[in-house]
Formats: C-alpha cells, sequence, structure tokens
C-alpha cells in the first residue's frame, strides 16, 4: 500500500499530521493544549476514538516502529503493546518497566530518579542499551546481544511533563542538568534507517504538556531539532463526527464502539444505517452547542443525558448543565416571561422620562427570555442573553434601569453584579476581573468577575463608566461577547451565556478640546430625541474607533446601544415625588415613623431641588439630601427616641445664609389606649 492511499484511508487530527510528516527531521516533539482529550481516526472505514498515546501508537506502528514507550513520575515507565515488553526491558533493565496483569496496571519494581532518568530517554532516542555499571569482576570489553542488533525502533512519551520542574523558572541544579541533557540529545541523536522500507526516522521523544511555557524556554526554541506543536480543541466537523458515533449508538442504527481504536486482527465494522432526520438534526445542536469543549467532555454531556433519560432533542440542555453545573434555568421558565411582561410598568415605575430606552431594553430582554439572541448569525456561540450599551447624560437612570432589568428577571437588585470602571483604569486591571497569571501577586485569589459568575450563573452584569476601564479590559470584554466565555488565571473557563451584559457610559454628550482639556457639551437640553441619539451614537462610535481604538467593540455591540434624554422639568418633578416616597419608605421600614410634607414645604423644597438638571436625577437626590435628608436625622435625633407610629410632619423649609437648612417638625405621638 502507497503512503498515500494509506494516509487517506486513515485519517487522523492535523495536529498528529504533523508529527507523522516531521519524523524524519525532528527528533523531539512539544505537544501542549488539549493533550488529555480523546481523538478521531478513521480506521478502516469508520471513525474511532482513543486517547493520545493510542493516537501515535497508531502513527508510530504504520511506520515501523515497534513499541511507544511512556512515562511519568507515577508510573514509571510502561509499554505499549505488551508484547514488546522484553525487548524494552533489555533496552532499559529488568524493573524498570511496569505491566499490566488482568486490567491493572503494576508498576515497576522503582521509578528511577531525575539523575536516572536522562541515561534511559538517550537509550530509547538511540535504540541501544542503556549503560549499566558492571557486576564486579565481569568482562565489559565483549558486546552483549543487544549491542550487536540493530538498534530499536521506539519512541517516548513523556506525560505530565509540566510537573518534572518544580519551578520551570527556578530550577534545581538537577532539573537543568536534566532539561539541557535532553537538549543535547536532541542535536546530537541521529535517524535510524528501517532494514525493510529504507526511511530514516528518528526514534522521537515527545513530551506532553498543559502550555508551551511549562518546560524551560531553552529547550522549547533551543534547537531546531525539538519542534512545538499545539493540539487545538476539537472543530466544528470534529465534534459533529463525534456526535454522529454516539447519538447512532444512542438511536440504534450503529454498533456500539469500544473505548480505544480495534487491533488491526478485527474484522471490518458494518457499514453504519444512514441516520434519521431527527437524528440528523439532534446530531448537529449537539456538535453546534458543545463550541469549546473537548470530545471527552462531549461524551460526558452524553452520559449526562443517559442519567437524566433525556432524549435525543436534549442533548444542547445537557451541555448547558455541564457547563453551568446547574439543571435549573431560569430562562426557560415559563414566569420568566411573565414577570417581563409585567416588569415594564415596574421599570417605568423607577425609570422616569426614558420611553424610548424602557422600550428599546424591554424588547432585548423579551429577545433573550426566546434565546434568540444571535440567532442571525449561522453558529450563534454562547453568546451572552442580552448585551445592552446605556449612553447618554450623567444622572437620567442608567444604572437604575440596569437594577430594574435585574430585579424583573431575577427578582432581586442584588442579582446585578456592578463593577465600577473607574477602578479599572490602570494597566493589568484586568487581572482583578480574570485573576492574575501564575507567579503573580493574588494568583490564588482568582478573578471577582469569573469567580461571582461561576457562584451564580444566572445574573445581570453591569460594567459602570466604560469608557473610564483600560484597553486590556475592554479585550477581554470582546471575548465575553464574541464567545460567552473568559479563561481565568488559574485556566478555568467561566461561561456567561446566561447572563445579561450592560455597559453604561457618557459617551458622546461631552467632547474634549485637544487644546485646552477642558470639556464641552455637544449636545443640550431640550435636543429632539432622534437628533440626540443620533448624534450620541455618532460620538460612542468614534470613540471605540479613534480614540480607543477598539471599532470591533463597537461592532459586536451592533444595534444594543440604548441612548437615555436629558432630564426635564416635568420628569425631574416626578423623580422628585419618587424620592421623597424611597425616603418615607426608610424611615417608615426603620424607624416606624410616618414622614409628611406640607404643601409648602415640598413646593420649597422642589424648588431647590429641581433648579438645576445638569446632574440629572442624582442631582435631585444629592440636593434632598443636603435640604431634608441631613436636618431631619439631626431634628429627629435631637427629638430623643420617638415612639412607633409617630407622625413626623415638615411644615417649613428655613435656608440660612451660611448653606445649612433647617426645618421645622410637627411631631406628633400615637395616643395610647
Amino acid at each position: 500500500m502507497t503512503r498515500t492511499s494509506e494516509t487517506a484511508d486513515r485519517r487522523l487530527p492535523s495536529f498528529a499530521e504533523e508529527v507523522d510528516a516531521t519524523l524524519a527531521v525532528h527528533a523531539q516533539f512539544v505537544l501542549h493544549g488539549n493533550v488529555r482529550d480523546d481523538y478521531l481516526v478513521v480506521h478502516r472505514g469508520r471513525d474511532r476514538t482513543t486517547d493520545m498515546a493510542g493516537l501515535l501508537w497508531h502513527i508510530l506502528r504504520h511506520r515501523g516502529y515497534g513499541a511507544l514507550v511512556r512515562y511519568d513520575a507515577v508510573d514509571g515507565f510502561t509499554v505499549h503493546p505488551g508484547s514488546a515488553l522484553p525487548d524494552v526491558e533489555r533496552l532499559l533493565g529488568r524493573g524498570r518497566v511496569g505491566r499490566r496483569y488482568r486490567g491493572r496496571l503494576l508498576r515497576a519494581d522503582r521509578s528511577p530518579r531525575l539523575d536516572e532518568l536522562g541515561p534511559l530517554l538517550r537509550a530509547v532516542a538511540t535504540g541501544a542499551e542503556a549503560p549499566r555499571r558492571p557486576r564486579q569482576g565481569a568482562d565489559r570489553t565483549e558486546p552483549t546481544a543487544l549491542e550487536s542488533e540493530p538498534p530499536q525502533r521506539l519512541a517516548l512519551l513523556i506525560d505530565y511533563a509540566a510537573r518534572i520542574p518544580t519551578d520551570v523558572n527556578r530550577l534545581s541544579d538537577a532539573e537543568r542538568d536534566f532539561f539541557l541533557g535532553c537538549l543535547k540529545l536532541a542535536d546530537e541523536v541521529t535517524p535510524l534507517t528501517h532494514p525493510t522500507t529504507g526511511r530514516d526516522l528518528y526514534n522521537p521523544v515527545i513530551w506532553l504538556a498543559d502550555g508551551e511555557r511549562d518546560l524551560p524556554i531553552w529547550l522549547v526554541s533551543g534547537s531546531d531539532r525539538v519542534r512545538t506543536i499545539g493540539v487545538p480543541l476539537p472543530d466544528l466537523e470534529e465534534r459533529g463526527r463525534l456526535a454522529r458515533i454516539r447519538l447512532a449508538e444512542a438511536a440504534g442504527t450503529a454498533d456500539p464502539l469500544p473505548p480505544g481504536l480495534r487491533k488491526p486482527a478485527d474484522p471490518p465494522a458494518p457499514a453504519a444505517t444512514p441516520l434519521g432526520p431527527e437524528v440528523t438534526r439532534a446530531v448537529q445542536e449537539f456538535a453546534r452547542s458543545a463550541d469549546g469543549l473537548t470530545l471527552r467532555a462531549m461524551r460526558e454531556c452524553e452520559r449526562l443525558a443517559a442519567d437524566r433519560a433525556w432524549p435525543l432533542t436534549r442533548m444542547p440542555d445537557a451541555v448547558r448543565v455541564y457547563r453551568l453545573g446547574v439543571e435549573d434555568n431560569p430562562w426557560r421558565r415559563g414566569h420568566v416571561r411573565e414577570r417581563i411582561r409585567a416588569g415594564e410598568e415596574f421599570i417605568r415605575s423607577r425609570v422616569k422620562g426614558q420611553e424610548p430606552a424602557v422600550v428599546k431594553t424591554t424588547d432585548i430582554l423579551k429577545r433573550a427570555a426566546l434565546g434568540l439572541s444571535g440567532a442571525q448569525a449561522a453558529n450563534p456561540g454562547h453568546r451572552p442573553r442580552g448585551v445592552l450599551f446605556f449612553a447618554g447624560p450623567t444622572g437620567t437612570g442608567k444604572t437604575e434601569l440596569a437594577k430594574s432589568v435585574a430585579t424583573v428577571l431575577f427578582g432581586s437588585p442584588e442579582a446585578c453584579l456592578r463593577f465600577d470602571m473607574s477602578e479599572f483604569s490602570a494597566p493589568h486591571s484586568a487581572d482583578r476581573l480574570v485573576g492574575a497569571p501564575p507567579g503573580y501577586v493574588g494568583y490564588e485569589a482568582g478573578g471577582e468577575l469569573t469567580s461571582a459568575v461561576r457562584t451564580d450563573p444566572f445574573r445581570v452584569v453591569l460594567f459602570d463608566e466604560i469608557e473610564k476601564a483600560d484597553k486590556g479590559v475592554l479585550d477581554k470584554f470582546l471575548q465575553v461577547l464574541e464567545d460567552g466565555r473568559l479563561t481565568d488565571g488559574q485556566g478555568i473557563t467561566t461561561h456567561f451565556s446566561e447572563c445579561v451584559i450592560i455597559f453604561t457610559s457618557n459617551l458622546g454628550v461631552l467632547t474634549e478640546d485637544p487644546t485646552t482639556g477642558l470639556k464641552r457639551r455637544v449636545v443640550e437640553p431640550g435636543t429632539p430625541y432622534d437628533a440626540l441619539a443620533a448624534t450620541v451614537h455618532a460620538n460612542v462610535e468614534r470613540h471605540f474607533t479613534e480614540v480607543v481604538g477598539r471599532p470591533e467593540l463597537m461592532n459586536r455591540l451592533g444595534g444594543n446601544v440604548v441612548v437615555f434624554d436629558f432630564i426635564g422639568a416635568e420628569v425631574a418633578h416626578r423623580i422628585f415625588d419618587l424620592q421623597i416616597g424611597n425616603i418615607a419608605a426608610r424611615l417608615r421600614d426603620d424607624q416606624r415613623l410616618e414622614l409628611r410634607l406640607d404643601p409648602e414645604a415640598r413646593r420649597r423644597l422642589a424648588g431647590r431641588c429641581t433648579a438645576r438638571l445638569d446632574n440629572g436625577g442624582r442631582g435631585i437626590g444629592n440636593e434632598l439630601e443636603t435640604a431634608l435628608v441631613n436636618p431631619l436625622a439631626r431634628a429627629l435625633f435631637d427629638a430623643g427616641d420617638l415612639p412607633e407610629h409617630s407622625v413626623v410632619t415638615v411644615t417649613s423649609v428655613d435656608e440660612r445664609g451660611d448653606g445649612t437648612v433647617r426645618l421645622r417638625l410637627d411631631i406628633r405621638r400615637p395616643t395610647r389606649p
């Protein structure tokens, strides 16, 4: 069989093809990334799954290698296939290689120490017997039986290579000498000629590491004979192939597949029965929903669905449970839709004078409840349920609307996880969100954002005043908006697929003079809303495109920018009444006192609090705190302990020349029965 036809008969993952194609030019390989997964190969016309060792042996045995020797610090040396054990023992020495007995792995007599490991690696790489200390009186002038034979064709797989050094940046003397010996070995070893095919191939040393920098960088990049290959997560085509295998079995249209590759002597498997339309759709949905998962994780999702006796059509639900760890999904409950319907009035009662913003926000919430976010894309992935960008003048209700959304969706404003972006303006402040990388202060603590969302994946995440965030933080948002996930400094992935993400900003209202640094308004109160919205939207887009240099962020926000209007006089009085009601409710709940205002006192307070609307509703609240809350607290404190259910009436408001305010109170204590 020619090499071309042979390769076509056994399709391999791309990284495995790269190993296969470069055995003649590279003595060592560093495989990093998704190295603990299952992998698909086409063997005898059928897809099969195997682990990394099985995949590598599948390559090597077709190239004439006699065995794959595996090493890790726990089990020492093991060999595949078992029939090659005598030859490998002659190479490495008796008692150094473990073996399998009735399905159990029997460890070697003793795992080699690090200073003993180098000569053993050299023995495998050269195919020649490892040097041994001669017995007393023995004559070593005559060659052994193995030394007189052609070198063995072997490969060495070093598993869990990242766990060999204690700290890759601070190697001990023994660790440095070991890795330096491996680097010298790569430069000194020569390829071996196969006696039958005549091809010159190295006996490769293959390192398995989680990351490319888990091994000394001078080993990874110090020789042209050491090749670094990333092992990616499975793509959609591979996920679809595995989904077809697993769901075909579940539907009873194919014979069960073994966990690994079948032996070459096994007869070819019969052709699978074509899948029906329902199973075909389930395969496609399963493969799409498993974006970002390993093939091994997909098998766990299938087991999870089987444990719950779910039909094939619910495989995306099994993937969601596997990702988030919770089966209950508030978005699937009927009362969430009812909450959104009823919540429109609740939101209007909390956010005054922003009808266009409220309408657009509730439209996006309805879309989120139906699972239609990003539905126009061919592969929407696992983007957040909803994304909103609130822009407009300060104090117009942007943060209040975000909290109202959390209350409507999840029953409490505490479901709104708020981050003030002014705290994330310094370089490297993104580490606070996702956790510091290994070796840096705070690595053990994890990220504030990722830890909170993993604890409760169903919530509103609010990023306040986004224009103040560092560019590194904005890059994290790009990943959340596009992929719906973040990987923290500890390598743990957090999914945002069930969150509503809200950004707020004052962008678009003010502009800064490049000469003087002074800020001025580009839109004024009284501007028609359509013109205001167009101006703010254009200025927001200009900021992300020209100032920040992140046009892709604006592109991902799309039509989710919600512009807030200025607060007018009528709306200001409604906000004033609402905040007076909030003060009365707090006094009633905490102190059991009834607060009332005489008409004249209310008029005086309203006039003072709504005189300037530059700071919107927040400015009204600040004035109320100065003109009512502070003097009221002073007067009640001086009045001593009042009995519950006393009625406190503000009869007049006296503004002093020094800026202080005095209230005249009429306090009526309840009559005793």
